[in-house]
């Protein structure tokens, strides 16, 4: 990507410097409340199918406003104003989850949460624009991993905020860690970039592109992993084999803490090694971890494949990410980046929807196995369609 010819090295640095904060807060403000969400939805509905869909109203609305949104801010060529809007509605969902009297005001919070979760698009772009264009799967990486250190500090301390205030404290504090990452971005000026009325050929052809969109297929079968099992019915399965709230947080949280590990890895080793072979070997250490869950008769078990299952995805989400916008001109790069996170939203929405469904129907356990298989299978037969650069 072009770099913006305005700003100096030293300017680049102070951005760099202030959005990586604010990348940290916003994660937390998402992720506060998350790893005790699918018992506390279950505490308000008995179906699991119920849970499943209310969990993934957080994936659909992104589905919707991904790709809009990054139209919209290559069409404005600002995306600071987006972020702050962001910011804003995961305050909002937050509260109205801690403040539900049922599974419908629920479904509502976590709708608008996957609203304001869309706001990742401007924000990947506009931090990988402080760097150069060669780079963009090492900044990728980097703001991921910031974003898992986030997502870290959250997780790890929900239960013990369970225990201080029940669930409801966690909502209201993400609500407060939102509008506090609101006050942190306003220092940040941002260099506009030269607006792009869209085009529909433009459109279409940007995303028709093999290398912008086949990298996005495969995170949306990442994304179905994840949001199926560690952020889905893993956490049920733990309860069910004795975990309690505090076990809980520590099992997602070690999840989001591998993922870091996993990200710092990618951004290591995506000129060394290439991305092709490290999306290889995710998805294989992928299905290993899932299979694992399926299998797991206690709770250490359940723990070795939240670690097998974090690493896969903390090296492959942020190597597709960076390898679907790599090639892609400067004034086109956030629709393509709403494009790429658009898709695998599907698989976030799709994750808990169909394995609630599954899960239901046949069982937790054969629902882990059949996830397992198909991301073996669908996770590595597509790779050999991805252009090499």
């Amino acid at each position: 990507m072009d770099q913006t010819p305005e700003l100096s090295s030293r300017r680049r640095r102070l951005l760099i410097g202030l959005y990586i904060p604010v990348t940290l807060l916003y994660w937390i403000s998402l992720y506060l409340y998350l790893p005790t969400l699918p018992t506390y939805t279950q505490s308000k509905t008995e179906s699991l199918a119920m849970v499943g869909t209310i969990l993934a109203q957080y994936g659909l609305w992104q589905v919707v406003t991904r790709l809009p949104i990054g139209i919209a801010a290559d069409w404005l060529g600002r995306r600071k104003p987006l972020i702050v809007i962001g910011l804003l509605l995961s305050g909002v969902g937050a509260y109205i989850m801690g403040t539900a009297g049922g599974a419908g005001e629920l479904l509502v919070g976590r709708a608008i949460t996957g609203l304001a979760a869309a706001t990742w698009v401007p924000l990947t772009v506009i931090f990988s624009s402080f760097f150069p264009a060669g780079d963009a799967v090492r900044a990728t990486s980097l703001l991921t991993a910031v974003g898992s250190v986030g997502r870290v500090m959250s997780a790890g301390v929900t239960g013990t905020l369970n225990k201080w205030g029940g669930y409801s404290l966690a909502f209201y504090l993400a609500a407060g860690v939102a509008g506090l990452a609101i006050v942190a971005l306003l220092p940040a000026r941002e260099t506009a970039h030269p607006p792009r009325q869209p085009s529909a050929r433009d459109i279409g052809r940007l995303i028709t592109r093999r290398d912008v969109l086949l990298p996005a297929l495969l995170s949306a079968i990442g994304q179905y992993a994840t949001w199926a099992v560690p952020f889905g019915f893993l956490p049920i399965l733990a309860d069910r084999l004795g975990a309690d709230d505090v076990m809980q947080s520590i099992l997602v949280s070690l999840h989001i803490g591998v993922m870091t590990v996993g990200s710092l890895v990618a951004a290591a080793l995506s000129k060394r090694i290439g991305a092709r072979q490290l999306v290889y070997a995710s998805f294989l250490i992928l299905a290993v971890g899932i299979a694992a869950a399926a299998a797991a008769p206690s709770l250490p078990l359940v723990f070795v494949a939240q670690f097998l299952i974090g690493v896969a995805i903390g090296i492959s989400y942020p190597v597709l990410m960076g390898m679907s916008i790599r090639n892609v001109d400067n004034a086109e790069r956030t629709t393509a980046m709403g494009l790429h996170q658009a898709v695998y939203a599907v698989g976030m929405f799709a994750g808990p929807w169909l394995s609630g469904i599954l899960a239901d129907g046949i069982g937790l356990r054969p629902m882990l196995g059949v996830t397992a298989l198909g991301c073996l299978i669908l996770g590595l037969a597509p790779m050999r369609l991805v252009p090499r650069r």
